[in-house]
């Protein structure tokens, strides 16, 4: 009789998540329980069981001795893991990596982040990435044997199809490794789907989700080592068909502009990025090396700070304006650590927005980003989850265990957050 190994797993893991799911909503259970409700043979439910206990997904917590009725040995009730990692969100920035973990119930459990020069290899990148992990694990008391899934933003622009990878499609050694890879090797460090879209779209994400409400139609930029946008268009992130959507940073914007990482000149990222808007001070005269050095200038005022920071606003605004008169969104949203040290920014680039668009137009509304540095992990999680139609543009696979409301994850409950710049 002919087998078909991918059809087996994907039905072994549907039956896996609805035995979580169960225990996700009504707590421990029996397995009589848990066959009843989620409609198993015992056969197949004591697998599915046995493999669960096996890698740390469930534990067993009591016996239902205070519960049964009339004699015979007291059966175990099963619970969800604590413990269990069971989703986990990547940020790779240009010079930093953040991960963060969430248990079966969608609470985060573990979070941090680690730095790396922005000229190394993505090898290197990824070794870095799978050593916090493992401190992560360390600290936090989390294990990974029961992952259900992985969601990885990865920086510039990204022209892979967003989606879900169950294996590594061993691609031919003479490609090279590079981020296109990236999927394949949490695939093999791991065993669990990944998707893998671009890092700033799935900070828009995040914004649109977890912000202070849910919106609908969002412009979304991020200034940080590079200037990435994402755009979520009638409830629906956008990829575009390449996977390019929403890299508003390599819009032109002087066209006799500083060469740009992409190629071309003149390019937004090389006005409003964080290393443009420090060089900028620093031929302006003022002599800052870093973001605390910025903080500091605005901190105290300073004519030649405010001047830059304005310029640079500006651009951001125009570009901003052009964008949001094609899309019409509710909200305009800029990111990055860079926005909390200089509001300046985000007020020059709301007035600039307010000026360029149609005349008589409602101005949509400009604002710092709620989220912190974790806003790609928390998109990438969201992306895991599969709970939100702003995800309808991924394909159609079984919802994780669990996975609900726009509610069901909760960000601002994280046992501990390592140190980690937005950089």
């Amino acid at each position: 009789m002919q087998t078909f190994p991918g059809v087996q797993a994907l039905v072994r893991r549907t039956h896996e998540e609805r035995v979580l799911q169960v225990l996700r909503e009504q707590g421990a259970l029996s397995r009589n329980q848990i066959a009843h409700a989620v409609g198993l043979s015992r056969t197949t439910l004591s697998e599915i069981t046995g493999s669960l206990l096996q890698r740390g997904a469930i534990v067993v917590t009591d016996t239902d001795a205070a519960h049964r009725e009339g004699s015979g040995r007291p059966a175990e009730r099963l619970a969800l893991d604590p413990a269990s990692g069971q989703f986990m969100g990547v940020d790779f920035g240009h010079r930093r990596v953040h991960v963060t973990v969430a248990d079966a119930s969608h609470e985060i459990v573990a979070s941090g982040s680690d730095r790396y020069d922005d000229r190394v290899d993505w090898p290197t990148r990824l070794d870095v990435a799978f050593r916090l992990v493992e401190r992560l694990s360390d600290e936090y008391g989390v294990h990974y044997g029961a992952l259900q899934g992985v969601g990885i933003g990865i920086p510039g622009p990204y022209s892979g199809k967003p989606g879900v990878r169950d294996y590594p499609s061993h691609r031919a050694a003479a490609e090279g490794f590079h981020e296109a890879s990236v999927d394949e090797a949490f695939c093999e460090r791991f065993g669990a789907p990944v998707i893998v879209d671009n890092n700033t779209r799935l900070a828009a994400l995040a914004e649109a989700i977890f912000g202070e409400k849910a919106i609908e139609n969002l412009l979304y930029l991020r200034l940080s080592d590079g200037v990435g946008g994402g755009l979520v268009v009638g409830g629906r992130l956008v990829s575009g068909s390449a996977g390019l959507a929403g890299e508003l940073g390599h819009v032109t914007v002087r066209a006799d502009g500083d060469p740009c990482r992409c190629g071309k000149n003149g390019c937004l990222e090389t006005i409003a990025s964080v290393p443009a808007i420090l060089a900028a001070c620093r031929a302006a005269g003022l002599p800052v090396e870093s973001l605390d050095d910025l903080a500091a200038a605005v901190a105290r005022s300073h004519p030649l700070a405010d001047r830059v920071l304005r310029d640079a606003a500006a651009a951001v605004g125009r570009v901003l304006a052009a964008v949001a008169m094609a899309l019409n969104p509710a909200e305009i949203v800029i990111g990055g650590e860079i926005t909390r040290i200089a509001p300046a920014l985000v007020e020059q680039a709301a007035a600039t927005v307010a000026y360029e668009l149609f005349p008589g137009a409602a101005s949509p509304g400009v604002r710092a980003a709620h989220l912190a540095d974790d806003d790609g992990a928390l998109g990438a999680l969201a992306a895991v989850f599969h709970s939100s139609p702003l995800l309808a543009g991924y394909p159609e696979t079984p919802a994780p265990a669990g996975a609900g409301s726009r509610a069901a994850i909760r960000p601002r409950q994280t046992r501990g957050v390592a140190d980690g710049r937005d950089q």
